[in-house]
């Protein structure tokens, strides 16, 4: 579910260009348009649309044009979904420059763009926050890549824009979301017919252009092999991210770290809500901060082998553990790794083609809860609710309960409610 964070005027509209021809998907785009291309039994549009719905849009403009009628026929008005759905549709030569400037009577003050192939987890809050405090025409999400398309300055301002990726300087890429200001954007027309990378690069050369960096991987359906693996990772999966220190085992004292395997004491409780967890089909991925390998008070071997023996006694009962993921740094190193940073998270996520959206994290540190949220994933507090009163609202946890008993029924409540909006 989605967290509504502050009052800001959010975008209700999503516009999606969704009118190209998908060349490079040949031959299966031979019969259906790009955006009908089958994941898990539904067109990739689908998936889309319901992910912008759950961030609070449910008014969409389709700009077709190949096979408009296949994407008509399947969506209709939408009301089946509870979505609003209407139609701009042009010939298949119109470039997505023009599909927007012939839908302009249809479209909001401020919407969200995006492209029909390309899926990301991403939070509207933290986007908006960014649009809002820099006030420019467009804001539009950005992944690191080189050679990329967009150079960034350290300001967040888009510096430049090079639609045929010649400059060595860009090494980011936009992913085919934005917010975006009607009247300003269509300012930057000085003729309908054009490539809407057109008009951004007009927009960067003028500074008009924020960006947001989104850490996880972004996902597409552009050609045949990104395309089977954005369906395996938009296959619903029960995997359950958790912390160890303080979760699945005994905290040592306070300054103090657990260093060898006689040390580490199970927490009963937590072994017995994995156990009943793995009864009904889930996994875990442990991720753990373990700052005493930089401080020189344990070593990498000694954890990494108490990590094993862990694993091996949880898999021994059939709890099976998808990995281990820990940050070995001090807390002064400034790396993006280490909680309450996301960098674990983006990890697991790309290894293993999570979706963070549809994945909880259970922790018992307040830090816990912001990892999540840095992450785009929903959290689960173990401990006292006192504990949390320093936590900004958008922070706070799903729920909070004193020990892992606690959530067992709610997880698979809320997992099984995602798998029902999968059907």
């Amino acid at each position: 579910m989605a967290v509504y964070e502050r009052a800001m005027t959010r975008p209700e509209q999503g516009v999606i260009l969704c009118g190209g021809l998908g060349k490079r998907l040949r031959p299966f785009t031979d019969r259906m348009p790009k955006p009908m291309i089958p994941c898990n039994g539904k067109p990739f549009l689908w998936y889309l649309l319901r992910q912008l719905h759950e961030q609070g849009v449910s008014r969409f403009v389709l700009l077709t044009g190949y096979l408009a009628e296949e994407i008509e026929e399947y969506f209709g008005d939408g009301s089946r979904w509870g979505w609003q759905i209407v139609y701009s549709e042009g010939p298949v030569q119109w470039d997505t420059g023009r599909r927007l400037w012939e839908s302009r009577s249809l479209l909001d003050a401020r919407f969200l763009l995006c492209y029909c192939d390309n899926f990301v987890p991403f939070s509207f809050g933290k986007v908006l926050r960014r649009h809002e405090r820099h006030g420019l025409s467009l804001t539009f999400m950005i992944s690191r890549k080189s050679p990329g398309n967009i150079a960034v300055g350290k300001n967040g301002i888009v510096q430049q824009y090079d639609k045929n990726r010649s400059i060595e300087v860009c090494d980011f890429v936009e992913i085919g979301y934005m917010v975006v200001e009607r009247d300003r954007t269509l300012a930057f027309y000085e003729q309908p017919d054009c490539s809407f990378s057109t008009i951004l690069q007009k927009m960067a050369e003028n500074r008009e252009i924020s960006a947001w960096l989104q850490g996880d991987a972004y996902h597409s359906i552009s050609d045949p092999e990104r395309w089977k693996k954005t369906e395996a990772y938009l296959k619903p999966k029960k995997v359950l991210l958790i912390d160890r220190d303080g979760v699945i085992n005994r905290k040592a004292p306070q300054g103090e770290y657990i260093t060898t395997w006689e040390e580490f004491e199970w927490i009963a409780e937590t072994r017995e809500a994995m156990k009943s967890l793995s009864e009904n089909g889930y996994s875990f991925v442990v991720i753990s901060n373990q700052a005493g390998i930089g401080r020189g008070v344990v070593s990498r071997k000694a954890v990494d082998e108490i990590n094993r023996r862990m694993v091996e006694e949880l898999r021994r009962v059939q709890i099976p553990i998808e990995g281990v993921y820990l940050c070995p740094h001090h807390w002064e190193d400034e790396c993006n790794c280490r909680k309450p940073e996301p960098g674990l998270f983006f990890k697991a996520s790309q290894d293993l083609l999570l979706n963070l959206e549809q994945t909880f994290f259970i922790g018992d540190d307040p830090r816990d809860c912001i990892a999540a949220y840095n992450a785009g994933c929903r959290s689960i507090y173990i401990g006292d609710k006192a504990n949390l009163s320093n936590l900004k609202r958008r922070h706070w946890p799903d729920l909070v309960v004193q020990d892992m008993t606690g959530c067992t029924k709610y997880l698979i409540e809320e997992m099984d409610a995602i798998f029902r909006n999968d059907d």
